[in-house]
């Protein structure tokens, strides 16, 4: 590696840095930030970088890369080169494989998996015992070898007195418990989000109700536990959303994470029945998606992931109802994030980062980035202002499965820059 960006905006939020400057990058590291010409020698290639933005890299705290078991979708190469390909330099992997990441076995093969890559692949642990609900996983154990949170994330600890114990049991090392906040017994084979709009189609509905029940007992459950840390996962409704803005003002260690398609698309998409748009949790209504951006604005939410679920073709082109949930979103997520809080004067550049790079960190209690000379070089480069449209013959995930192909979006990946590797957007 050996790249000059000259006249890039660097915005830097935990060194409070948003300024122009030639950025020199050389053998992985920073070799020189400065406003003054830079004498870089003939061998080092330079770029004009006038309409590009370089931030601490990007973070995505809740992806979905299926290996072991579901490689047909999604393998850790490929998700990683669709990570590096949307901008981000680190992605933490949730844990519903086959077999689940519930033993170091598991873990020790994902690390093996994702060694040399440029993306950091961080490693998500089961609460229980293959997800199951009853029995908790070892966690000492699997923190030891690298865990850095706890979910069982597909599904709902529903057992009260199980997230009791877990909770508990993370009071012995402060570790992080995430849930996917689902009461199960009111959305058993649910299509969309319950309400006006699914009784029109018949679909099966999911009542907000459904998510807000499991927020309210595990905010309750950390504080009674001791003020235990605790993360709620793709927050998706207004009731749920106030409970943790009240939980937060009353000091409790409680953060939340919002994906962009619950502040891009609501439920009134789904009369097309496009199983594309059928995810978990669903896309909810008009009111939420109001509560979601003002509560992005004013710190409730803490970061945006992009919940990346690959599927493959033959999956998703069935009937709405027999359609798996999710979408991929790698690819997407900083497209979507410029164009819809950005650019429509939501938040400003630093906040974005602050939801992308900084605080997803911060939660998973990794190393800050800083942009100084003789630092690593952890970078996103980004055209904010080009426009680009969706083309899913330009993404690195092995599935298309994505509502956004041929959307017109602002703000495009250039380059992503990490473990002395640098990766050319094709996007």
């Amino acid at each position: 590696m050996n790249i000059l960006f000259k006249n890039i905006r660097v915005i830097s939020p935990e060194q409070g840095i948003d300024d122009v400057f030639n950025l020199w990058l050389k053998d992985g590291f920073i070799k020189s930030m400065t406003k003054s010409d830079v004498n870089c020698g003939e061998k080092t290639e330079i770029v004009n970088a006038d309409k590009l933005i370089c931030s601490p890299g990007f973070y995505d705290m809740h992806v979905h890369f299926r290996e072991p078991g579901f490689e047909y979708k999604e393998d850790i190469d490929t998700g990683a080169e669709s990570a590096a390909n949307g901008g981000f330099t680190g992605v933490c992997v949730m844990p519903n494989t086959e077999p689940a990441i519930d033993n170091i076995t598991v873990v020790n093969f994902i690390k093996q998996r994702a060694k040399d890559l440029l993306v950091d692949v961080g490693i998500s642990a089961t609460i229980t015992q293959e997800r199951k609900g009853k029995l908790i996983s070892p966690m000492l154990e699997l923190s030891d070898f690298g865990a850095l949170m706890f979910t069982d994330d597909g599904s709902c600890v529903m057992d009260s007195e199980v997230m009791k114990r877990a909770f508990d049991y993370a009071s012995t090392r402060d570790f992080l418990i995430a849930q996917h906040c689902e009461d199960h017994t009111l959305t058993h084979d649910f299509s969309m989000n319950e309400g006006a709009i699914s009784g029109k189609l018949g679909l099966k509905g999911y009542p907000s109700v459904a998510e807000e029940l499991i927020v309210s007992r595990d905010i309750r459950l950390a504080e009674y536990c001791g003020n235990r840390l605790y993360h709620i996962q793709h927050v998706s409704t207004k009731g749920a959303i106030l409970l943790i803005r009240n939980a937060k003002k009353r000091g409790l260690r409680v953060t939340c994470e919002v994906a962009p398609h619950h502040f891009t698309n609501s439920e009134e998409e789904l009369v097309s029945y496009d199983s594309q748009l059928k995810m978990n949790p669903p896309l909810r209504t008009k009111e939420d998606i109001e509560t979601i951006l003002e509560c992005i604005q004013d710190g409730t939410i803490d970061c945006i992931v992009t919940d990346h679920a690959p599927h493959a073709l033959h999956e998703k082109h069935v009937e709405f109802e027999k359609a798996p949930y999710g979408i991929i979103g790698l690819e997407t997520s900083l497209g979507l994030t410029m164009t819809k809080l950005v650019h429509e004067k939501i938040i400003d550049m630093t906040k974005m980062i602050e939801l992308m790079s900084v605080n997803p960190r911060k939660i998973l209690k990794l190393k800050d980035i800083y942009i100084k000379d003789g630092e690593k070089a952890n970078l996103s480069i980004f055209a904010p202002n080009e426009e680009w449209i969706v083309d899913a013959k330009k993404f690195k995930s092995k599935s298309e499965n994505s509502p956004y192909i041929g959307w017109k979006l602002k703000g495009k990946p250039k380059f992503t820059v990490n473990n002395n590797q640098i990766y050319k957007s094709e996007l």
